[in-house]
């Protein structure tokens, strides 16, 4: 059994740091190999590209852009009226993912409009963004590329988007049926929504292009006090053969670096050389 490769997000960790080049040049600094950023698009694609080279780190995931932030938006995929808006944002992405040699984009759903009842805008979403995932599907074969969907937790982090639980996308990958779009499983958002962890990976791991890890309740470092059981849950993944990256989207709860000993310990397990060794 191989072991897992981790992925430092740098939207979240580091945040000690100003900008993406010294978050950057930090995690290739603390042993990572592979960094995935929410949006780079504050910074051109080819600093971004130059400083993730001279951190030793490939890009392995970015998000489509959020669209208008200030209005509340967070995310287009499957938002009714904003269909131009979110192949606009698309055609960005796979920009800056060529620019970057990043494989993988986060196609994200977005929230259900402020006022709207959930149930009664359902039908009318899913059908917005099945006509955009397979819009998207085309552009990204093109070059090469995977989308994923990411089913976000409706209790704690954002009461209004629109794609929650991983049997609704998983449902909805199987009605759009393209290979290059797959799961996005961040383990935070599952335990929270539908818990079964074990039965859920072993489910739906088949459809997942990338994994990303937080403690529950508090988002913060994987061996922080907390629900979930990260050396059984990891051991689980390498059992069930997952090749992908495992990318650490947690809040750090004091300075980054010193809270990776967790990661230390799993590269030291499985025989992984560190950082300065």
């Amino acid at each position: 059994m191989a072991p897992l490769r981790f992925s430092a997000n740098v939207s979240w960790l580091f945040p000690e740091l100003p900008g993406l080049p010294a978050r950057l040049r930090a995690a290739g600094s603390s042993g990572f190999e592979a960094a995935e950023v929410a949006w780079p698009y504050a910074e051109p694609p080819e600093a971004v590209a130059r400083a993730a080279r001279e951190a030793g780190l490939r890009l392995v995931l970015i998000n489509t852009p959020p669209g208008d932030r200030e209005k509340g938006e967070m995310g287009l995929g499957a938002v009714p009226g904003r269909q131009a808006a979110f192949r606009e944002g698309l055609e960005q992405a796979v920009l800056y993912a060529r620019a970057l040699g990043c494989p993988r984009i986060h196609l994200m759903a977005g929230r259900v409009p402020q006022g709207a009842d959930r149930a009664a805008v359902r039908s009318e979403m899913e059908t917005v963004f099945l006509e955009n995932l397979r819009h998207a599907a085309g552009v990204l074969a093109q070059e090469n590329l995977v989308g994923l969907l990411e089913p976000i937790n409706t209790r704690i982090t954002d009461p209004q988007y629109f794609l929650d639980m991983p049997q609704q996308a998983a449902a909805i990958l199987q009605k759009v049926g393209r290979p290059n779009l797959q799961l996005q499983m961040d383990l935070f958002h599952w335990q929270i929504m539908d818990g079964n962890l074990t039965g859920n990976i072993r489910e739906f791991l088949p459809l997942v292009g990338h994994v990303q890890v937080a403690q529950v309740p508090g988002r913060g470092e994987p061996d922080s006090p907390g629900e979930l059981n990260f050396p059984y849950l990891f051991q689980l993944l390498e059992d069930e053969g997952y090749k992908g990256f495992v990318g650490c989207e947690y809040r750090p709860l004091g300075d980054t670096a010193e809270g990776l000993n967790w990661l230390r310990s799993y590269w030291e397990r499985r025989g992984r050389p560190q950082a300065g060794q």
